[in-house]
């Protein structure tokens, strides 16, 4: 098992392109100005020995070091013991709805980012509960079984997108039943469905899909994203929008959030209904709710030691700057001999 310490400085990165354009416009302002002093082989005699490749390989030399000591500073660990640890949680999963109507910006971004950042500030509090993901639309997908890999959680979680499933609609009920079959923990006294949702294009059949999660004590609570007004659905291309979904009758179609449908699952399901447009309110409601619940003790398996490796990168890093002290601008007489960068003179 390994895991990424600060993955922040992966950003440095970005100095490399940055780097590559600004050397680029040096040589060409070099080649440039020494045009105004003189021919392009009346230089080369005048400086016979400065070398045309060594500046380029020194320069290739500093991009390295950039790249090496970046991910020196991300500092890759690898776990190095295991151990058993008793932990005491809920069994939470998360199912959003990932239907177009989700794109709506009636609330900025849109709804389906906002539904994504609650589920991901929620996760960033969570300290020994287990955590699953249900995505759906017209049809229910599992995009993460039940685990307490947060980090695998997090990232899973920037994959939800709309393009996940083709087949469109709301199908509520299809979520809740697929969830039914998403808890694997026997002796989990409490299991808690989190949906989050516009409400719009609900599947039928909702009635027996929520019977059959409470005799297998799943609460279910539902969160409303949306505005009653709501708004069209944006098609984008390239990042801005290119038209709006329309009707058969080629109307824009106006998408609303319907809190009449999500309130009612809640009060069927023994559970409670919250508008979720405030993500920082809604992840405190949800987890001051979530403290009441009854937690299950359980056994997990987690790498209790973690051991750097930074080293490795840094090392060769330090190595290449010495290198870098021995490779002079002029030509020396064992590579023109080598012939690796420079041609020799013709005669």
């Amino acid at each position: 098992m390994y895991r990424l310490e600060e993955p922040l400085y992966f950003y440095l990165l970005l100095l490399i392109p940055i780097l590559v354009l600004v050397y680029s416009l040096y040589l060409a302002w070099r080649r440039k100005t020494q045009k105004y002093f003189g021919d392009k082989q009346l230089l080369e005699q005048l400086s016979p020995e400065r070398s045309s490749t060594k500046p380029i390989i020194k320069f290739v030399l500093y991009l390295t070091v950039v790249v090496l000591v970046s991910l020196a500073l991300v500092n890759p660990q690898i776990g190095s013991r295991m151990e058993k640890v008793q932990r005491e949680g809920l069994d939470l999963v998360f199912a959003v709805d990932v239907s177009k109507s989700m794109l709506c910006e009636d609330v900025k971004p849109n709804r389906l980012e906002i539904a994504k950042l609650i589920i991901s500030r929620t996760v960033d509090e969570l300290i020994s509960d287990r955590i699953g993901i249900i995505s759906y639309a017209g049809r229910a997908y599992p995009q993460l079984p039940i685990t307490t890999d947060y980090g695998a959680a997090k990232l899973f979680l920037k994959n939800v997108n709309t393009k996940l499933i083709p087949s469109q609609g709301t199908a509520i009920g299809d979520a809740i039943d697929l969830a039914t079959r998403f808890y694997d923990d026997e002796d989990q006294k409490n299991r808690l469905l989190v949906i989050l949702s516009d409400g719009e294009d609900h599947e039928a059949d909702l009635d027996r899909a929520i019977s059959k999660a409470l005799e297998q004590n799943i609460q279910i609570f539902t969160i409303g994203i949306g505005t009653e007004r709501g708004g069209p659905i944006p098609i984008k291309q390239g990042g801005r929008i290119k038209a709006y979904k329309k009707d058969q009758n080629g109307e824009v179609v106006i998408t609303k959030l319907n809190e009449e449908l999500l309130e009612e699952i809640a009060a069927d399901a023994d559970g409670q209904y919250f508008l979720g447009n405030s993500t920082r309110k809604t992840v405190e409601y949800l987890l001051e709710e979530m403290s009441k619940m009854e937690k299950t003790k359980f056994e997990d398996s987690l790498f209790a030691d973690y051991e750097d490796q930074f080293q490795w990168l840094l090392a060769p890093a330090l190595l290449l700057l010495m290198l870098d002290i021995f490779i002079l601008e002029r030509k020396t007489q064992w590579f023109k001999n080598l012939n690796l960068f420079d041609r020799h003179e013709e005669n």
